[in-house]
């Protein structure tokens, strides 16, 4: 199914989402602040069936292909979501379904790629296609039948070449606004809700980096937090020439489980907003365990930053289930 206007998207996606990063000299560590939009807090939850595919092209030299679906959310810092694989088969039907969380349905788009699963080494790439979350109508299911392509560049000759087409069908359903917007636990704290849509046994990590301060800057003070959780990083904006800086910039983490056992890695570090040759310094971290915070479901500390003499920063967390 064609889809009006969808190259344009993906060139006009690209360039917006890459452009600032290669305007940067690639021989300098430069921390590139995360997107603004990855900020956003969670506005609904996309339903996904990935219903089948058809005319698939045969991958394998003896038999067929082993298609699977790989399923990715632009924006979704959790890992991508797979349907099952179906052996030996061109035109298999999964009847699958998925959910992500939506946190930017104007901008944020689908991504779909089948595969052909292979038992030694990696995977081959049958063909992948996109859905633009603003050619959907809230609450209301659409069915699209996709023509697979091996790239989105519109202007790359092995489109041309049929590689099967893949049914999809999709619900956008946006969260409703709710009055009483916290849970009161156990112990009689106010704990905020989480959006609708998380997962079953898991949870939503909202972690609020508030501010720091006596930091101990030696050749510049320009600070922003650092948030390094599972391998994920996030940042605050930089505050200039601030040894006390107040950031009050919240980052949320869907789980799909208490992270009883995990760290949250924070790093204070000033970056150079000129010419300089010290072009960024590190004041110092913490690394917080976090299965208090699923105990008591909400921790506002001052911790004392490792590696500085004075500097402390100041996170709150909260899990919300």
């Amino acid at each position: 199914m064609a889809i009006p206007g969808l190259y344009r998207f993906v060139q006009e996606y690209i360039k917006e989402e890459v452009a600032d990063l290669y305007m940067w000299p690639k021989s300098l560590d430069i921390p590139i602040l995360d997107d603004p939009r990855a900020m956003k807090k969670p506005v609904g939850m996309l339903n996904v069936k990935v219903i089948g595919a058809s005319n698939l092209k045969k991958m394998d030299i003896l038999g067929k292909s082993d298609p699977y679906v790989k399923l990715k959310l632009t924006g979704d810092k959790l890992q991508s979501k797979k349907t099952s694989v179906k052996m030996n088969n061109l035109n298999p039907e999964w009847n699958e379904a998925f959910n992500f969380v939506v946190k930017d349905p104007g901008s944020q788009v689908l991504e779909l790629y089948a595969y052909d699963w292979d038992k030694v080494g990696a995977h081959d790439k049958i063909g992948m296609q996109i859905v633009p979350l603003k050619y959907l109508t809230a609450y209301e299911s659409k069915r699209f039948k996709l023509d697979l392509l091996r790239s989105m560049d519109p202007n790359d000759p092995h489109n041309k070449k049929p590689r099967g087409q893949i049914t999809a069908e999709l619900t956008y359903n946006p969260f409703k606004e709710d009055e009483n917007s916290f849970n009161v636990d156990d112990s009689g704290i106010a704990v905020d809700k989480p959006p609708e849509g998380v997962p079953e046994g898991g949870g939503l990590l909202v972690v609020t980096a508030h501010s720091a301060e006596d930091l101990e800057g030696k050749h510049h003070t320009n600070p922003y937090a650092q948030l390094i959780f599972m391998g994920e990083k996030r940042k605050t904006q930089p505050l200039k020439k601030n040894r006390d800086p107040r950031w009050e910039q919240d980052f949320e983490f869907m789980l799909e489980g208490p992270p009883v056992n995990e760290k949250l890695h924070v790093d204070v570090i000033s970056r150079a907003m000129g010419l300089s040759l010290h072009f960024k310094e590190h004041l110092g971290y913490v690394d917080i365990n976090l299965s208090d915070v699923v105990h008591n479901k909400r921790i506002n500390e001052i911790y004392h930053l490792v590696d500085s003499k004075n500097g402390k920063v100041h996170i709150e967390m909260q899990w919300r289930t």
